[in-house]
């Protein structure tokens, strides 16, 4: 087998790339020669081709990658001789973007060998080109009125961006950066980079430009190209920061002018950047475009359908449950990228869930994961396949991750992984033989059915401190959901006295409880224990219990970055429905 042969990308390979692109008709932005050639000196981009088939080799932070094989070629072969080189020189292949169907294509000829992961960072937003025209609807008031204030004097035109102007608008960059000059930083000055050798080869890669001048200025300008057979992909547009209406001035004039014969408009990823992430979606894309990173690895993604009987023996041989409450969870919880597996001898071995939550650090919420459902077939524990998924999470999510040790016989194999104590198990309280009901104290609450938005609004407005861990309303509807399939009840508690701990908040509480056997346990409640005692005497006769407990769960986290302030926030902190 020869080895498939990378040269650095040029002007020469457009012609033969083109044809690999239209084979494919995809409509990620990255699927045009002239994107890749611009951005060939940041990237040290190479091409090759083989089997029929474009291959891009690049690197990003030292990392070398390839793309999913491009055209209508064997793109087995060229993912299977890709596997051997990455082999012989000892790293992961590493392929990049994938679309929805090659992620489908990889997990059946690669079965346990890679992981796929989606980075909402890379994402691209994808527009009807009608609607980014005519700004139509309630929604695009806001846009229609600053490109109103941007015309109010009759001072602007649209022009195409070509060898009359193409100084001008070069020039225009430059004084751009200066006014950008407190913002500026790495990322900017490489995209300058690649803007500029844009303007010097536009002719040769095809490319459209147009430009917005106002009282004779350019003050905004748009570059793009056709990207498949119904989509237009726009790659760069600047606009003067000060000037009202100028984006959405250029961005609306620039898809009139040269998208007329396309239906949608790609308008590339975020980069996980707030400000243009805030700025994309106000456009309200009609496609969010996913792609996919895969890395060959022995840690991969669980697949919902493909590996659903195998995390069902896991789950049932280490945890005891019965299959309906595994099916529970896999059908309401589980996505494509928050349980990994490690698999053996032909299945599934050793398995963990990873949660989104969110941690209040002062007056910013901080992204973490609470880890669930850790477990390993017994024939194959003391191999280190749990801490090396858990390692491996840590990697790949990059944020801590929180957990609650299912006995305390395991709290010192999470100290050998990396884990250390937040803060540790408590009973908040406990009682027995409560008196008998009387009915004068029915009088001071009534207990009402509640909803996931506000059993969230009051558990936050009345727990919320630093260290204060929230789940997002998906998953407290889950917890809710969860809890009365193993028979318990999740209400609101209205008090009609003085009784209320907060006489700022709503004068109501949330009260999650689920009987087993003669036990009442309480999951989560903001009440307090004063209220407990007017609350009790019904609630144990209704589920006919004789004790109530009401622990606070030990936790325990792992995180490399910060570690000492994470552990003190959640110390100091809050966090109580551990199953969501």
């Amino acid at each position: 087998m020869s080895k498939i042969e990378f040269h650095e990308i040029t002007l020469d390979d457009k012609t033969w790339m083109d044809a690999r692109f239209q084979e494919d008709d995809r409509n990620a932005c990255e699927y045009t020669f002239a994107n890749n050639f611009v951005w060939r000196k940041v990237y040290h981009v190479e091409v090759a081709e083989k089997y029929g088939c474009a291959i891009i080799r690049f690197e990003e932070e030292g990392v070398v990658m390839y793309s999913y094989p491009i055209g209508a070629g064997d793109r087995k072969k060229v993912i299977d001789e890709l596997i051997e080189i990455c082999r012989e020189e000892e790293r992961p292949l590493i392929m990049s973007p994938l679309s929805e169907a090659d992620r489908e294509q990889m997990l059946t000829w690669y079965p346990e060998q890679f992981l796929i992961q989606g980075d909402r960072s890379d994402y691209d937003y994808i527009y009807s080109r009608e609607k980014l025209a005519t700004l139509a609807g309630k929604k695009m008031h806001g846009k229609r009125n600053h490109i109103a204030r941007f015309q109010d004097e009759d001072d602007w035109c649209y022009e195409e961006l070509n060898d009359s102007n193409i100084e001008e608008c070069r020039n225009m960059t430059y004084t751009w950066i200066k006014m950008r000059a407190e913002k500026w930083n790495e990322e900017m000055e490489l995209e300058m980079s690649v803007l500029h050798e844009a303007f010097d080869h536009r002719k040769e890669l095809g490319l459209v430009g147009g430009i917005i001048r106002k009282a004779g200025q350019i003050v905004a300008f748009s570059i793009g190209e056709p990207l498949n057979s119904d989509t237009y992909v726009v790659h760069f547009e600047k606009a003067f920061p000060d000037m009202q209406g100028a984006y959405p001035m250029i961005n609306q004039q620039f898809v009139l002018h040269v998208c007329e014969d396309y239906t949608y408009v790609n308008r590339e990823e975020d980069t996980g950047d707030p400000g243009l992430r805030k700025a994309k979606m106000s456009y309200y894309p009609e496609i969010l475009l996913k792609k996919y990173v895969a890395i060959s690895s022995d840690v991969i993604f669980a697949d919902k359908d493909r590996n659903r009987e195998e995390i069902h023996k896991i789950w049932e041989t280490c945890f005891g449950d019965e299959a309906e409450l595994v099916d529970f969870y896999l059908d309401k919880r589980m996505t494509e990228d928050n349980m990994l597996l490690i698999c053996q001898d032909g299945h599934a071995v050793s398995m963990a869930s990873f949660l989104d939550i969110n941690v209040r650090d002062g007056e910013e919420w901080k992204p973490a994961k609470y880890v669930y459902a850790v477990a390993t077939l017994p024939e194959y524990r003391g191999r280190g396949y749990a801490g090396k998924i858990l390692k491996k999470a840590e990697e790949i999510f990059n944020m801590p991750l929180v957990l609650v040790p299912a006995e305390k016989e395991l709290v010192g194999y999470y100290r050998k992984v990396g884990f250390t104590e937040a803060y540790p198990s408590e009973r908040l309280l406990e009682k027995q033989d409560v008196p008998e009901l009387f009915a004068a104290e029915l009088n001071s609450y009534s207990v009402e059915e509640i909803t996931a938005a506000e059993y969230k609004r009051i558990r936050e407005q009345k727990l919320m401190r630093d260290g204060f861990i929230a789940w997002d309303e998906a998953a407290i509807r889950f917890a809710m959901d969860f809890n009365c399939f193993c028979g318990g009840r999740t209400v609101k508690v209205v008090w009609s006295d003085d009784i209320s701990r907060d006489e700022s908040a709503e004068d109501a509480d949330i009260l999650m409880y689920c009987p087993e056997n003669e036990n009442l346990h309480i999951i989560e409640t903001t009440l307090s224990e004063e209220q407990f005692e007017k609350l009790l005497p019904e609630l144990m006769a209704q589920t006919k219990t004789a004790r109530l407990v009401y622990d606070r769960e030990g936790i325990m986290v792992l995180s490399s970055d910060d570690k000492e302030r994470q552990e003190r926030l959640l110390a100091d902190g809050y966090f109580a429905l551990s199953l969501a």
